[in-house]
């Protein structure tokens, strides 16, 4: 195996070789008496591309499409090879699972070849399996354990995304705050990038059970359907997540909004109490001559007295207008 050249391993999938045994050399003598064959290549080698394109045998479109820098979900069938382009969550550590990563395929009756950039946990799992002799025993298996593999990565996920979500509804219900409007934005950027990805694969795998392959046997093709069934729950649960918190930026947006005009109305009815007590102590402060009681020691506990006895009769008159 030589990352650097572009082949990550190779292996036969009658569970004669170990999964990382065969190499370039063996790879360009092997033929179908020797067992089904798995290509897993990195799309960024030189000899990975100069091998779909000279020495694969494959048709240059599917060549072009395996190599693309960009792609999503998607299904091209020819004759009876399959050519699959899907994505599976991205749990390498550090990474984001909404930045779902690329896996492409090309499968015929004796051939499987993968090629991505990025590590992928279940191609990682189809590989262990392998090592095991336990894994695929031929491509309508392996494509059957990989759309398994990619569909159960995502339930933890979009789980995780609903108890978020509920968990923000709750706060929202509870007291609403500024904080909140981030945390909601953040899921609602995971949950369209999520639903970016996934409701084309949805599409992608409820066509690839009806596609016309010989090398695709009922069994496989009741559990792709098995798969498909998945995917459209976790797309109905990803529009409803959508709607909700939709929903909920609304209610947020109104309760954020609610506390804002009771804190100006408090702060109003304050400016309102405090307005004439503030007037007669600025026009008592003014440093000229002749103001009354200058001289009398009892005028400031008498100004003390009559500003509070106002400042209770004003409480008492906004109770009354019901402005308290």
């Amino acid at each position: 195996m030589n990352t650097e050249q572009g082949l990550l391993f190779a292996c036969t999938l009658n569970g004669a070789n170990d999964a990382s045994s065969l190499t370039w050399d063996e790879i360009h003598v092997w033929s179908p008496q020797q067992g089904p064959l798995w290509i897993h290549l990195d799309r960024k080698g030189l000899d990975s591309q100069q091998w779909l394109h000279e020495k694969s045998g494959v048709n240059a479109i599917v060549a072009e499409a395996l190599l693309e820098e960009e792609t999503r979900p998607r299904i091209m069938v020819l004759d009876d090879s399959l050519f699959l382009s899907l994505r599976g969550v991205n749990l390498n550590p550090g990474a984001d699972p909404d930045d779902m990563i690329s896996i492409r395929l090309y499968i015929e009756k004796d051939r499987v070849i993968t090629v991505r950039h990025r590590l992928l946990k279940t191609i990682q799992d189809i590989r262990s399996s392998l090592a095991a002799n336990k894994g695929p025993q031929n491509p309508g298996e392996f494509l059957t354990v990989l759309v398994d593999g990619l569909m159960e990565r995502m339930a933890p996920v979009v789980h995780t995304l609903d108890e978020a979500i509920d968990e923000a509804e709750e706060h929202i219900i509870g007291k609403a705050s500024y904080q909140l409007r981030s945390q909601l934005g953040a899921l609602r950027r995971q949950v369209i990038a999520f639903r970016r990805y996934i409701s084309p694969q949805r599409d992608v795998i409820a066509h690839l059970q009806t596609a016309p392959l010989t090398w695709l046997n009922t069994t496989q093709r009741a559990h792709i359907r098995e798969v498909a069934e998945h995917l459209i729950r976790y797309v109905e649960e990803l529009d409803a997540a959508r709607e909700r918190m939709g929903v909920m930026q609304e209610e947020l947006t109104n309760k954020l909004s609610e506390q804002m005009n009771k804190t100006m109305y408090i702060l109003t009815v304050l400016a309102g109490i405090f307005l004439p007590i503030t007037f007669v102590t600025g026009l008592l402060g003014i440093n000229v001559g002749g103001i009354p009681g200058s001289e009398d020691p009892w005028a400031f506990t008498t100004v003390c007295l009559t500003l509070t006895s106002a400042g209770v009769l004003l409480v008492g008159l906004f109770r009354w207008l019901k402005w308290l």
